[in-house]
């Protein structure tokens, strides 16, 4: 039987990885770590006031979810999207999301739909807090839900995985004018569409939302980064 002294260690140090994995993540939202640029480990982690294997664990996580890329003896690279890339996403993300929401809104009960409803008012929160990482979490969480209800694990895998490589862009921008919330209340209008019954109506919410996503994705490709630092972390070495 594992040592109880070492599997508390090891729980503290995939908490840390955890805590600094989502410390990355709201930078990269922030804009403060900008796509093409490469930054070191030694150099975050002195950001973060935490070694630098913790901000190593963490960016290979980062790495496998496609968000950076390691440059032998330099660090990692922030991974660059272009226009195309994004339209590319986005496409695929309506071929896959669109319909099955359509089909979930035809098949889904209404206890499996309003199950889903403490998510989707959860994202709302967030915004309302100023919760990008809240948020992001939350917004995944719902969308997953909604697509898992149509029974197809491996939609939800390349759906999942294709949302952490394109990730959400503009959310600072959006929480600093007020507008974050109005986007998170889209989640509760498509759940109450569903829950009528109607499944163009939907499908309709579904292609609306994808726009403003993808229009997020844009303004933000084309944005100033914001000057307040996302590069905290509580915590020592």
């Amino acid at each position: 039987m594992a040592d109880p002294k070492a599997r508390r260690l090891l729980s503290a140090q995939e908490h840390l990885r955890d805590r600094v994995a989502n410390a990355l993540r709201a930078a990269l939202i922030a804009g403060e770590l900008r796509p093409g640029v490469i930054y070191s480990a030694p150099t975050l982690a002195a950001d973060f006031g935490v070694s630098a294997t913790p901000v190593r664990e963490a960016m290979l996580d980062l790495a496998r979810e496609g968000l950076v890329e390691a440059v032998r003896n330099k660090g990692f690279r922030i991974t660059e999207m272009t226009e195309a890339d994004l339209d590319e996403y986005t496409e695929i993300r309506a071929l896959t999301e669109i319909p099955t929401i359509g089909r979930v809104t035809r098949t889904a009960s209404r206890e499996q739909l309003e199950a889903l409803r403490p998510a989707a008012e959860e994202i709302v929160t967030a915004a309302r807090d100023h919760d990008l990482i809240g948020y992001l979490e939350a917004d995944r969480r719902f969308h997953l839900a909604v697509l898992a209800l149509a029974g197809n694990r491996h939609l939800v895998t390349v759906v999942d995985d294709l949302r952490k490589r394109s990730r959400l862009y503009g959310l600072t921008e959006l929480d600093l004018d007020g507008r974050l919330v109005d986007s998170a209340r889209e989640h509760v209008e498509l759940l109450d569409v569903m829950l009528t019954g109607d499944a163009d109506a939907a499908m309709e919410v579904m292609r609306r939302h994808l726009h403003h996503v993808r229009s997020l994705w844009a303004a933000e490709q084309h944005g100033e980064p914001q000057q307040e630092s996302a590069l905290r972390l509580g915590g020592s070495r």
